[in-house]
């Protein structure tokens, strides 16, 4: 049982950065794939990007590409999320994620993750 916690977010103005964390315990977490989901009101869960396990390939959404990057701690059991150049758009509650044997064709897929955490919310607004 994987338990995972978000720190960092907040409200950001347009154009701004901010950096999410993701703390992970209770597992062999560096065995798991980490993910980052986010979830606006009224819309579906969506991918934003996902750390394969020892850091071995890193994988984002079309609307995150050249703005946000991941990375992982494994001997800190950490993810985090470094978010720029944010638009209002990417407003939403972001979720940590961690799973294991997902095949590489499947990495933006929510339901192949086992393990979610509580979400952070991210508002981007002037």
């Amino acid at each position: 049982q994987v338990q995972l916690v978000e720190s960092g977010g907040g409200l950001v103005q347009p154009g701004g950065s901010l950096r999410l964390s993701c703390a992970a315990s209770g597992g062999t977490v560096n065995t798991y794939t980490l993910g980052w989901f986010r979830q606006a009101p009224g819309k579906e869960r969506e991918f934003v990007a996902t750390i394969r396990r020892y850091g071995g390939g890193t994988y984002y959404g079309d609307s995150v590409k050249g703005r946000f990057t991941i990375s992982r701690d494994n001997a800190k059991n950490t993810v985090d999320l470094q978010m720029k150049s944010l638009k209002p758009e990417d407003t939403a509650v972001y979720y940590c994620a961690a799973g294991r044997g997902i095949i590489l064709s499947s990495v933006s897929s929510d339901r192949q993750y086992d393990y979610w955490g509580q979400g952070t919310q991210v508002t981007v607004s002037s």
